[in-house]
């Protein structure tokens, strides 16, 4: 069954029964995706005297411990606690079920060996009908992006100017498929962070940021409904699995 949602660019319809999950799934062994030095999950029957946790071994149940850095080793989504010295958690961030959602593609640019995404790329591509959420798919678009080794690759981020042009728009909700908005080593200046969240004015404790997606080719560009699935961890950061539903105008 179609729904109508009501948007600044007009009206849409969308069903609950198309969809596209944009998360790398959490999975252990070592041809999954990594980054910033992380080791690859870890999954091990829980143990007590006698008992081992996992029917293979001779239990009535599976019963795992589970070892993984939510920034590390797949899709995640994080909070303003991800920068700050106040133990501030995503579990407090309060989204709502379904945001308007934007997804653009990007061929960032070669800059002093660096691929850089600028604020031109980012003010070409975004209506002017601000969504909630903006959504970066990196040009090429690899199948590679789900198992790549991205330590010690200097992938793809954000200009400061982008990130700020990003805030200055109002979008609450980022979403990229690099490891990271920011330059892999960059000394921890964090630019794009601080500038996104507001570091360095009001900052903005309602907003997110979630990287390591993967938005798959068949995925066109366009307005979303994004329904951003992530675990109450009290933590900075947390895995997750952002949702989102196609948008058709109604003419």
């Amino acid at each position: 069954m179609k729904q109508i949602v009501h948007l600044p660019e007009g009206q849409f319809e969308w069903s609950l029964k198309k969809y596209h999950s944009l998360a790398i799934p959490f999975i252990t062994g070592g041809d999954h995706v990594n980054a910033w030095y992380v080791p690859p999950i870890e999954k091990k029957p829980f143990t007590m005297g006698d008992f081992v946790g996992s029917v293979a071994s001779g239990s009535s149940v599976n019963f795992f411990d589970i070892k993984l850095n939510p920034h590390g080793n797949g899709t995640h989504t994080e909070c303003l606690g991800h920068i700050t010295k106040e133990n501030e958690s995503i579990k407090d961030i309060e989204v709502d079920p379904l945001i308007s959602a934007q997804l653009i593609s990007i061929n960032p640019d070669q800059k002093d060996g660096d691929l850089v995404i600028s604020k031109e790329h980012i003010s070409s591509k975004v209506d002017l009908g601000t969504p909630e959420a903006l959504i970066i798919r990196t040009l090429p678009n690899t199948q590679d992006k789900l198992n790549k080794q991205y330590t010690g690759a200097n992938p793809a981020y954000l200009s400061e100017e982008a990130a700020l042009y990003i805030h200055d728009l109002g979008i609450k909700h980022l979403l990229i498929d690099t490891p990271s908005v920011d330059k892999e080593e960059d000394g921890g200046k964090l630019l794009a962070h601080k500038a996104f969240w507001g570091f360095h004015k009001t900052r903005r404790n309602d907003c997110t940021i979630s990287e390591m997606i993967f938005v798959p080719n068949d995925v066109l560009d366009g307005l979303y409904l994004l329904n951003l699935q992530v675990l109450p961890l009290e933590n900075d950061a947390s895995p997750s699995n952002p949702v989102i539903f196609p948008l058709t105008k109604v003419s």
